[in-house]
């Protein structure tokens, strides 16, 4: 009877033991599969080129070998389909403007980590441009008779593009939205480089633009440097930023950072207009959550 008792006694505790390690096998094998699956990338149409797919793909492979898990990365066809997948947890990380960011961190807490340095600072401005043909120099002449005047926006989500120079305008009386303005028309482009044609080719008078991606499709040959110019600039808006959900543990945050850190690759680099990268913040996109809030973007 005392031997049986020992018998039992050792298989119970054999089958505690068994379930322990089945247990840990469960999680580990969970924490496997985890990480199995891609790690999810989108980001915004800045430009309607497809040069950028090429840099996506070095991007995509440059994160896959840093973070050791595969990464995936999409281009979306508007901003706010950025904003919802993000929102609906449809990606991991997202590049934004710095406008669909703040409007992604209201929505779903989306956390800033890095950012772009252009000629080694972190900013940007909006240009109102128009063609050198026209007489005035100024964003104070262009208004002048502003009803016998046409205007284009980019994406309306867009900082540079839309929010920043739609501000300015409204501070200036001539502008409330595309319907209440006192031009004689207002579009909306959807992005900065069909901006920069659309005045190069005098399809509008002038037009709101980012700067950084200005530089770049004059640099690029895209846009003809003699048929443009700058009558406005804003003051320094902070670089676009790259931004994950707010789950995100802080390895993975540390891992993402170092990655973009340590990218030196021209043509990822060229995507963006960018000398390198940088760390990014929340509290770096301040200026532009004000903005948003002002135009009653953060309680639709």
């Amino acid at each position: 009877m005392k031997k049986l008792g020992i018998v039992l006694m050792v298989l119970f505790v054999s089958i505690l033991a068994a379930c322990g390690s089945n247990q840990q096998n469960d999680d580990q094998a969970s924490e496997d599969k985890k990480e199995s699956k891609p790690f999810t990338i989108g980001v915004i149409p800045v430009q309607t080129e497809g040069e950028i797919d090429e840099a996506m793909t070095k991007l995509q492979g440059e994160l896959s070998n840093k973070l050791d898990r595969d990464v995936e990365i999409t281009t979306f066809p508007d901003y706010n389909g950025v904003v919802e997948a993000m929102n609906y947890n449809q990606i991991d990380m997202a590049f934004f403007g710095p406008l669909t960011y703040v409007i992604a961190h209201e929505k779903s807490g989306a956390k800033a980590i890095v950012t772009q340095l252009i000629d080694g600072e972190p900013f940007y401005h909006s240009y109102i441009i128009t063609n050198t043909d026209n007489d005035w120099d100024t964003l104070d002449a262009f208004l002048e008779q502003s009803d016998s005047k046409t205007f284009a926006f980019g994406d309306p989500n867009s900082t540079s593009g839309s929010l920043i120079p739609s501000i300015e305008l409204q501070d200036r009386g001539v502008f409330e939205d595309q319907d209440k303005n006192s031009f004689e028309s207002v579009k909306y482009t959807g992005s900065h480089d069909a901006t920069a044609l659309s005045v190069q080719n005098n399809q509008v008078d002038a037009g709101a633009i980012d700067s950084a991606i200005y530089d770049q499709l004059l640099e690029s040959g895209k846009i003809d440097g003699d048929k443009l110019k700058v009558i406005w600039e804003s003051e320094k808006l902070f670089q676009y930023p790259w931004a994950v959900t707010k789950e995100t543990d802080d390895e993975t945050i540390d891992k993402l950072q170092n990655a973009f850190l340590s990218i030196e690759d021209e043509s990822i680099l060229n995507a963006f207009g960018a000398s390198s990268f940088t760390k990014a913040s929340n509290e770096d996109y301040e200026s532009i959550r004000q903005a948003a809030d002002k135009q009653g973007l953060l309680s639709e």
